[in-house]
């Protein structure tokens, strides 16, 4: 393995006491979420752990990254000047560098504050990406899977997306327009979302497009991706038997439905299957071995030896999605299974969702 072929990669603390938790027990356990929230704004980037094991299925080869914390909490970062958030994520990128990083991913909502990654870019001496392109990759990749295991088909389906002005959304949106018989657009400016209902025209779909979260009431299939920081998608939102992709981070899909809603199948947008033993060095919330699709566009450009700026901005291609797809799968990576709300879905679980909306 030669020193050149490593990444970083940029967490951040999303559900404040019980991440925070994860690397330092004891404020976790004595800290308010409000507290957290405001002495973030005081911390330096946070050097995490070692990640090791990531092998190419393909070439043999292997790289090595770090996990690197942002200190903010989404809170934090939209509370204050956007050019603050940047110098904090800018800091965590020259940890990246001093490690020895070629390549850095943002994650979660360092990937989506101002404009996307490309200020990011423009302030470090190593390319960045969000990972976007292969997020959107396995996003609707889980959507096609879990409407098979319900027994739904997508040429015969009405299909919703939500937050569909977005990096991820518009690309979504465009990719599900090919494939479902009616597409519902939901965002929040009218105008903007106006360009997507354009983008998706002329497709399989049937496109509509509004504002009104009730709209989702009528779709079998729901992928949602807004950067909201609380969540919008409630239990009486959802039609019996529907699918609830949740890409979004921190979630768009509230706890109550999970709790209310056992007609209802909600999953997390795409867990990943690394190729290799992989060793994170650290408990993200994920079973051994697993990753969001973010982390691993990261690795499989580093295993591509891609050392270039890739998923940055608001605009996300068709051929962006496709050539990630394409790499990521030749190196091994793939969707690994779903999990809701930190747990694992089983075959049996998703059968029971089946039934119960068979029932109602």
């Amino acid at each position: 393995m030669s020193d050149a072929d490593t990444f970083a990669f940029i967490i951040h603390p999303i559900d404040p006491k019980s991440d925070v938790a994860r690397k330092y027990p004891l404020l976790g356990k004595l800290l308010s979420e409000g507290q957290i929230n405001f002495f973030s704004r005081f911390f330096p980037p946070v050097y995490i752990s070692e990640i090791s094991g990531v092998h190419s299925a393909a070439t043999g080869r292997e790289v090595r990254g770090w996990f690197i914390a942002c200190p903010f909490t989404p809170k934090t970062m939209l509370s204050l000047p956007v050019e603050t958030v940047y110098r904090k994520i800018v800091a965590c990128g020259h940890m990246a560098e001093r490690l020895g990083a070629r390549i850095l991913g943002l994650g979660a909502y360092t990937s989506v504050v101002g404009d996307a990654g490309e200020t990011i870019a423009r302030r470090l001496n190593i390319p960045v990406t969000t990972g976007d392109a292969y997020t959107v990759s396995m996003a609707v990749a889980a959507v096609r899977e879990a409407a098979r295991r319900m027994g739904l088909r997508m040429d015969e389906s009405t299909a919703a997306v939500v937050g569909a002005t977005g990096a991820i959304g518009q690309v979504c949106a465009q990719i599900l327009a090919r494939e479902v018989a009616e597409l519902i657009l939901i965002g929040r400016h009218a105008e903007t979302l106006a360009d997507v209902h354009a983008q998706c025209s002329g497709q399989r779909a049937r496109v509509r497009s509004g504002t009104d979260l009730n709209a989702i009431s009528e779709a079998s299939l729901v992928l949602s991706v807004t950067s909201a920081t609380t969540a919008v998608i409630e239990p009486e939102h959802l039609r019996s038997g529907a699918v609830v992709c949740d890409v979004a981070r921190p979630r768009d899909v509230a706890r109550r439905v999970a709790e209310l809603r056992d007609d209802v199948l909600v999953i997390d947008g795409g867990m990943v299957e690394v190729p290799g033993p992989v060793d994170f060095g650290f408990d993200f919330g994920f079973p051994p071995g697993k990753a969001y699709a973010c982390m691993a566009e990261t690795m499989a450009l580093a295993l591509e030896g891609r050392y270039e700026d890739y998923s940055v901005g608001k605009q996300i291609t068709l051929a962006q999605v496709e050539e990630i797809g394409a790499i990521a799968a030749r190196h091994g990576f793939r969707l690994s299974g779903f999990r809701s709300f930190e747990r694992v879905v089983t075959d049996a679980q998703i059968a029971a969702v089946r039934e119960r909306a068979r029932r109602a």
